[in-house]
């Protein structure tokens, strides 16, 4: 089986089209996945047209094929425009697209500006183990998949895990004084994750917790954003408190399982919300059923009714129901991720319902 090392040193000699380099130079093969002789990758272009697309596939799995790469699945997308200025590509003067829609000369409004008409979103829960960080990482791509422009803070500091979860490998950079998110799935990510070596243990206090927060939220370049989701650790201590008094306009997703002692839990960060006037959007039930691929017979392994029962104590609705299981998509897909479901999957259909809700609870006004 080849390993990521030997695929990077095989395709070293393709060239970018547009700046004649390398793209393992460049850094523009990304998100390497090598599962028995099959191999995944994605490639950014500086014009990724049909032409150049053809050109580089067959390129790629020429090199690939004569490295022992049985099967190869590529996926292209456009590199940025910082990424085209980082390559050394000119770019045409962009000031105008900038501020299209805001006005002439007008900058872009800061994230914690009250005028700011970022859609905040927590995604909270009473206690770990409930899948509240695969309900955020899928709710966020399921709104970028309408259309929307999505930033996601991986606000659980001790227990990050938005960046495994999505399949990301590279880092944030910084640029300009500020830090540039990873963008993935059309979802611009922050976490503690990509700022930790090797998965070490985070000690730290309170205020230096609330501190590596307010930095997220001022001091990365978001651009233009119209949901910012926030995957808040369980419970409610110190990082809640602080987005609830950063954010006084955020409004919350609850996240439970179907367990009467969970929801029980979960109203405890739902009171929380309510306590603090922010508007609870409604409660998604994780791992309500087990559906048999078979026969699709449903059991309800951990019981029924508590999303049911949170939504009605919080005054709130139950959007949806999340099955138990695991995305299908580790060989298939060149953009690999453990936890993200297709857009064409069963649960992805739900995921997009619930960013149907979502968006027209916000958007209503």
């Amino acid at each position: 089986m080849l390993s990521r090392e030997q695929v990077q040193e095989a395709l070293r000699e393709v060239l970018e089209p547009a700046t004649k380099t390398s793209l393992v130079g460049l850094q523009w093969i990304r998100d390497i996945l090598v599962k028995e002789d099959r191999v995944s990758l994605t490639v950014v272009c500086a014009k990724p047209n049909e032409e150049t697309k053809s050109t580089l596939e067959h390129q790629i799995k020429d090199r690939l094929a004569s490295a022992g790469a049985g099967d190869v699945h590529i996926r292209f997308r456009e590199a940025s425009e910082q990424e085209k200025k980082e390559a050394g590509i000119q770019q045409p003067d962009s000031s105008a697209e900038r501020f299209k829609g805001r006005g002439e000369g007008l900058e872009e409004l800061p994230l914690l500006d009250p005028e700011s008409k970022v859609n905040f979103i927590a995604i909270a829960s009473g206690k770990g183990g409930v899948g509240k960080s695969t309900v955020t990482v899928n709710l966020a791509v399921a709104l970028a998949r309408k259309g929307k422009k999505v930033g996601l803070i991986d606000a659980d500091i001790y227990g990050f895990s938005v960046p495994d979860m999505m399949g990301i490998e590279e880092s944030p950079v910084v640029l300009d004084g500020a830090i540039k998110p990873v963008e993935r799935y059309g979802v611009k990510v922050m976490s503690m994750g990509f700022f930790i070596q090797e998965n070490s243990p985070v000690i730290w206090r309170g205020p230096m917790l609330g501190k590596m927060l307010r930095q997220f939220l001022t001091d990365v370049s978001w651009g233009e954003l119209d949901y910012l989701l926030l995957d808040l650790p369980p419970g409610t201590g110190d990082i809640a408190l602080d987005v609830h008094q950063m954010l006084p306009q955020s409004r919350e997703v609850i996240v439970t399982t179907p367990h009467a002692t969970a929801a029980f839990v979960a109203a405890r960060a739902g009171a929380m919300a309510v306590q603090t006037k922010h508007e609870v959007l409604g409660v998604v039930e994780n791992m309500a059923y087990y559906e048999c691929s078979d026969c699709g017979k449903r059991d309800y392994i951990f019981g029924r009714g508590g999303g049911a029962k949170l939504a009605e104590d919080l005054h709130s609705e139950l959007l949806a129901q999340i099955p138990l299981g695991a995305p299908d998509n580790h060989i298939s897909e060149a953009d690999y991720s453990p936890s993200v479901y297709k857009e064409n999957s069963s649960t992805g259909h739900i995921y997009a319902d619930v960013a149907d809700q979502i968006i027209q609870k916000c958007e209503q006004d």
